[in-house]
């Protein structure tokens, strides 16, 4: 297969002519924090409309930094995640979008063919092909196959219970089939605003303390890391193999501290255990002496229905407005 690079565009072009949105389902999505994220950028950011530079290290779904490139004109911008099926689909999305949009196509119009009994056979075979294919693939060099491993990705995605990306202790994804009647698989449209979106941009496969080198006084940071479980319930799934957990949130706040010595503005976002025990000052304590504020979010997954509505979600930052 010939790699043929994605049409190249300059920032100016791209400003108010850009419009993507997450391209998968995302545990832990921020669309519906993105007015609270928004409300709390620094003046200066919102009053002249530029970002000279801009890192996330937990990038995920992406649905902050596509709502500033749609609205902000952005110098540079670095995404990182540590999760390296997602970045293989960012990176595919940047260099080879319009083979990805024809391999999706073509699954899209085959499995909207079947049956639904034919629709769930047909999905644990791409399940399984996807899984053979971790064992050999190189993720450090991109070829022809990134454009195959980010088709089955959001194949997968798109079709499986619930959107949810879950990994077996073998690394293996194993979410089980979605009865959707007639899910959009290939959202061409969305797809190629998301890859003008993603022009110069640096996409980076790495611990969220490796975006260290890119950060620089007046850097717009957001961190939104695997939230902290609220309760053993919550705690359902495991975006990497390694998981994250109370020491590498503390790791987190040293982080943040050690950038916001270098200048940069800082504003990450974290569940609240004040929700589970209101003597839980775990992030208080970590966080002390930074700004913190508790809005409401709304609980989309929990085992139990009656425990998903509305609850207190966390926004640190390091400057007032």
């Amino acid at each position: 297969m010939q790699i043929i690079n994605s049409i190249n565009f300059t920032n100016e072009q791209l400003i108010g002519n850009v419009n993507p949105k997450p391209f998968l389902k995302w545990a832990g999505g921020k669309s519906q924090l993105i007015k609270e994220l928004y409300k709390r950028l620094p003046i200066t950011i919102i009053k002249s409309g530029l970002i000279e530079s801009y890192v996330e290290p937990f990038v995920g779904g992406g649905a902050f930094f596509f709502f500033l490139k749609k609205n902000f004109k952005i110098n540079k911008s670095y995404l990182f995640d540590i999760n390296r099926e997602l970045i293989v689909c960012y990176k595919v999305i940047q260099n080879n979008v319009n083979e990805l949009i024809y391999f999706l196509s073509n699954l899209e119009k085959e499995y909207h063919n079947y049956s639904e009994e034919k629709r769930k056979e047909f999905y644990y075979k791409i399940r399984e092909n996807y899984n053979l294919q971790r064992k050999e693939f190189n993720y450090s060099n991109y070829n022809s196959d990134w454009i195959v491993r980010a088709t089955y990705m959001i194949f997968l995605n798109k079709t499986c219970f619930n959107g949810l990306y879950r990994l077996n202790k073998a690394g293996e994804f194993n979410v089980p089939f979605g009865k959707y009647k007639n899910p959009t698989i290939c959202d061409k449209d969305n797809l190629l605003e998301v890859n003008k979106a993603l022009f110069d941009t640096e996409i980076i496969c790495a611990d969220f303390e490796e975006s260290k080198k890119f950060i620089q006084k007046n850097t717009l940071i957001y961190l939104d890391p695997p939230y902290r479980p609220l309760n053993s319930t919550s705690n359902f799934t495991n975006y990497n193999e390694d998981g994250f957990d109370d020491q590498d949130q503390i790791r987190l706040a040293k982080f943040f501290i050690e950038m916001h010595k270098k200048g940069a503005y800082l504003i990450l976002s974290n569940s609240d255990p004040k929700n589970e025990n209101i003597n839980d000052n775990f992030f208080d304590e970590l966080y002390n002496g930074f700004i913190i504020e508790r809005v409401k979010a709304k609980r989309y997954i929990n085992c139990n229905g009656n425990k998903r509505g509305e609850i207190n979600e966390l926004i640190i930052r390091n400057y007032e407005r």
